[in-house]
């Protein structure tokens, strides 16, 4: 008997649709996968527009969900950001990052797996965690012990401590991998796949938060895809290189990023390190594919939400600069992406320029699981945006650096396109001011602070500026010095009465390398020879 295809298709079609509608009226909530890259900035997938790289798995969550154009990491550094994403708290409240100290538990509680998993969710980790949650405040922000990270508050764990390792065989949780996925990025694929397996079609709904390690240093691409971008020549941005960076303040270019991290992004090694840095978002894109082709398999891709986003972007090159932690747009912009099925956004192929941050996600996947927001949340659901085009949820978000060399911390803020920078660092300078119209001036290359017809917007932003520092002194935790930051960004404060708030800057071109005791003992071979393998292995520093 012939089978008619179109037939065959109407009836698989309601076949869907019917279990679909079944599954709503069960009151079965959506599961939520949330994916997160390290140091991805905001341009590195073909779905926002380049051309040179090629993510076609991350691009179906795209085709499928919203792109948000305007995604900014309010602290462009992974411990800080990851706090954050977690409580939707800025970081002059969570308290957390590098220098200043851990996140508390009981901070922690009001965390969006904890509060998932009390409102009957199933909730799994892999991949770097990437901050300490501690008893006290003041404890040291160090998270290289597996008793630092909140294991107990999941249901499935498979990270791990500190940076770790590209190896899979190096860390401890993934070790069951490494045989079929030598490289870490396949292996999170795989546990992810097996997480999956274990938790769908059940009763309860799940929550994964899947954490790469990529395209993080130190650069360690999968051999496997050497071949993708090999001797392939990359664009440079009008903002590249030290030529773009003469209009910058000078407090900007006296931190590493200026003066030791860019020289890994010299017009020399460019191409190179493009090559190399796209082939460690390609093994991401793989992992995506293995998630997405084993939610299908499993009949849960109609009923599962999927974020795509970052934990801050990366400058490579851009102004002269390498690393991030700046709040310039290549450094504190990020991608993010939202498929979430049955929402009017669903295969519509929106794009919203609409103000997000990483401050956002905890309120966004509360939302969807229709858990309450706590008050403490200083973020935004985005859930208004994905059902309805060309909405907003808020009309501006500081940006936050409070890391590294003191000349390099200040305080931004974005809103109505522009962008606003403030540098309060002033011994032997003056403190500085830049102003720019994104739309217009997407590469900040045009400094509008001086411009008398840009008076009005100017005057916009420092009272914007202004509200935050406010809410800094009244709301800043008050340990780990975030209190006093409510003085160092004040724009009405006078060099003065700062200077003795901060430490000495010591210009980072001239500090000695920091020893390593275990790369010591492995420094040489057997045969005397340096050893490639320590080189290549070395997990790399927070920058």
């Amino acid at each position: 008997m012939k089978i008619n295809r179109k037939v065959l298709g109407l009836v698989l079609l309601a076949f869907i649709t019917i279990n679909k509608i079944s599954a709503q009226k069960k009151g079965k909530k959506q599961n939520i996968i949330f994916l997160l890259t390290d140091d991805q900035r905001w341009d590195a997938l073909s779905c926002m527009g380049n051309k040179e790289i090629s993510t076609p798995n991350i691009d179906k969550i795209a085709e499928k969900g919203v792109i948000f154009t305007n995604f900014y990491n309010t602290t462009s550094i992974c411990m800080a950001s990851r706090a954050q994403m977690m409580t939707g708290m800025y970081e002059f409240k969570t308290g957390c990052n590098f220098t200043h100290g851990p996140l508390t538990k009981k901070k922690f509680q009001k965390s969006y797996p904890v509060l998932l998993r009390k409102a009957g969710y199933k909730t799994g980790f892999t991949g770097k965690f990437g901050y300490a949650v501690k008893e006290n405040a003041d404890a040291k922000a160090g998270y290289a012990k597996m008793e630092d990270l909140p294991v107990d508050e999941f249901d499935w764990w498979k990270g791990w401590p500190s940076q770790g390792y590209y190896q899979t065989a190096k860390n401890k949780h993934m070790v069951e991998y490494a045989e079929k996925h030598p490289h870490v990025s396949g292996a999170l694929g795989a546990a992810s796949v097996d997480f999956i397996k274990e938790y769908s079609n059940k009763k309860e709904p799940f929550c994964l938060s899947v954490s790469f390690k990529a395209p993080h240093n130190p650069v360690s691409p999968d051999p496997q895809y050497d071949h993708i971008y090999k001797g392939k020549t990359f664009t440079k941005n009008p903002n590249f290189g030290q030529e773009g960076a003469k209009h910058l303040p000078k407090q900007s270019k006296l931190g590493r990023q200026y003066q030791r991290l860019g020289e890994h992004w010299n017009a020399e090694n460019y191409d190179y390190a493009m090559s190399r840095y796209y082939q460690l978002i390609h093994g991401i894109d793989v992992a995506v594919g293995m998630i997405l082709d084993e939610l299908e398999k499993q009949g849960e891709a109609d009923n599962t939400v999927i974020i795509f986003t970052t934990d801050n972007g990366y400058s490579t090159g851009a102004h002269g600069f390498g690393g991030k932690v700046l709040p310039y747009e290549e450094g504190a912009k990020g991608p993010l992406l939202i498929y979430a099925p049955g929402s009017k956004s669903e295969s519509k192929g929106w794009k919203s320029h609409a103000i997000t941050g990483n401050i956002d996600m905890t309120p966004t996947i509360l939302d969807i699981a229709g858990v309450d927001i706590p008050d403490n949340v200083d973020g935004k659901s985005l859930i208004p945006l994905l059902e309805k085009k060309n909405a907003s949820v808020k009309d501006h978000q500081a940006i936050i650096q409070a890391w590294g060399e003191s000349p390099t911390h200040s305080l931004s803020v974005v809103s109505d396109d522009y962008k606003y920078l403030y540098w309060f660092y002033a011994d032997g300078m003056e403190a500085k001011e830049e102003l720019y119209n994104l739309k217009e001036d997407k590469y900040e290359m045009n400094n509008l602070a001086q411009d008398k017809s840009e008076a009005k917007q100017l005057k916009k932003m420092q009272t914007i500026y202004d509200s935050y520092v406010a809410r800094i002194k009244k709301e800043g935790a008050p340990l780990n010095r975030y209190i006093e930051y409510g003085t160092l960004y004040d724009r009405h404060v006078s060099w003065e009465d700062k200077k003795d708030l901060i430490k000495e800057y010591i210009d980072p071109s001239k500090r000695k390398p920091k020893k390593n005791k275990k790369l010591k003992k492995n420094k040489k071979d057997k045969k005397g020879k340096k050893s490639k393998k320590v080189k290549k292995n070395r997990t790399n520093n927070s920058d």
